[in-house]
């Protein structure tokens, strides 16, 4: 199988950021939204009645990213890729003012990981892999990648993914059966050019 480097998002992909940043503001102005009810990326669209300042000062607590939380199965599937000799690079688009906590919190989460396999990016195309897996649509239209996976979130749900050439998974067991299909058409690839090449495959 073909090892490939994989770009992963963390917000609302590695953790629940938009879960636990609807709760914080529910409680700043006494509503009820779900994360199910923000379907659009600006969140803010949500709670007219709070200024932007109110809306983003919880992400600059660390009170805020100690109540984040894994998404389901990620934790498994995420070390179940680097033990397949994949490369991971986490991907993140973040205020300079939240970057301690937020990485404090990922590798709390994710103990395998390093400081030096996140990359804080504010322009994600900058950053090269064959895989990138993201909810942020803006981000998969612009990646270099050769297979842009769109994890599904309530805020991309109208989303066209295949007129875009994306892969929508809704779950982490998903991406790994996608990352797993697709190293392997790599890996046969590879094969068929060393054959059309002359080269012996038995001996490479």
């Amino acid at each position: 199988m073909k090892k490939l480097t994989i770009l992963v998002d963390m917000d609302d992909v590695l953790e629940n950021l938009v879960e636990c940043w609807v709760n914080e503001l529910n409680k700043k102005c006494g509503s009820s939204l779900r994360e199910e009810d923000i379907t659009d990326w600006r969140i803010a669209k949500f709670f007219p009645q709070l200024t932007k300042d109110d809306i983003f000062s919880p992400l600059n607590t660390t009170e805020f990213w100690e109540k984040i939380s894994p998404m389901q199965n990620a934790q498994e599937v995420l070390k179940r890729l680097i033990d397949d000799g994949h490369t991971i690079r986490i991907v993140t688009a973040s205020y300079y003012a939240t970057v301690p906590a937020k990485i404090k919190r990922l590798l709390e989460m994710y103990p395998y990981l390093k400081w030096e396999d996140v990359i804080v990016a504010s322009d994600k195309s900058l950053v090269n892999g064959d895989i990138m897996i993201d909810d942020g649509t803006h981000n998969l239209e612009t990646t270099s990648c050769d297979l842009p996976i769109l994890f599904d979130r309530p805020h991309n749900r109208s989303y066209n993914d295949l007129a875009a050439g994306m892969v929508r998974v809704e779950t982490w067991d998903e991406i790994y059966e996608v990352v797993s299909d697709f190293a392997e058409l790599l890996s046969a690839d590879d094969e068929i050019d060393r054959v059309l090449k002359g080269v012996d495959v038995e001996s490479v």
